[in-house]
């Protein structure tokens, strides 16, 4: 007779998620495998030639790094307090995570600004261009976490406002996978900005 306690393989865990868990996964895979090549082409394109240019990071990356680093935190804690039962700072984190998010957004394209001004354009030397391309591919990824931001938190606002649809957010495991899968892929997000940060960073 089989032990019932036997642990499962990593297929049978696979097997197991929920759908929507599975295509976030492969999602995340596939892009960090974009990722990779991408950063792996920027590496071999020739960083000496920034460096070369005696420019510095973008100021406006610094402050969206941070400021991307302030919504990982705010998003943990979202699925902290729907753990909790605090429907109301759920709600507060994930408008606080959505914001930082768009400002974050808006930053870069500033960012791109800076670079320009220093003579580093698109369609000018390989380094240079894989700034605004992973940069922008970047963004890309996250515009997509946070349009599903904005479904969320419009419908736990409306879920607020009704004691039944309450008590059922609170109950149901579709609810907390959500949730989960949300905090989960804006964390992703983060890492891999803070990798594109540091490579920019060793670049200039």
């Amino acid at each position: 007779m089989s032990n019932v306690n036997e642990p499962k393989t990593w297929f049978q865990k696979l097997e197991s998620l929920h759908p929507y868990e599975t295509l976030l996964y492969l999602g995340m895979i596939g892009s960090g495998l974009i990722f990779l090549f991408m950063v792996a082409a920027f590496l071999f394109s020739g960083l000496d030639q920034l460096e070369g240019m005696n420019q510095r990071i973008p100021i406006s990356f610094m402050i969206s790094t941070f400021l991307l680093v302030i919504s990982g935190y705010t998003a943990t804690r979202m699925r902290i307090f729907y753990q909790e039962e605090r429907t109301e700072k759920v709600l507060q984190s994930l408008r606080n995570t959505l914001f930082l998010g768009l400002v974050f957004t808006g930053l870069q394209f500033t960012g791109w600004l800076e670079l320009q001004s220093m003579g580093i354009n698109f369609k000018g030397i390989p380094s240079g261009s894989f700034l605004y391309v992973l940069s922008g591919i970047h963004i890309f990824h996250l515009l997509g976490a946070m349009i599903f931001a904005v479904i969320l938190w419009v419908q736990l606002q409306k879920n607020q406002e009704d004691s039944i649809k309450h008590l059922i957010l609170l109950t149901n495991p579709y609810e907390k996978m959500r949730i989960r899968l949300f905090t989960v892929y804006w964390q992703f997000m983060d890492a891999i900005w803070l990798i594109l940060f540091m490579l920019f960073v060793l670049s200039f």
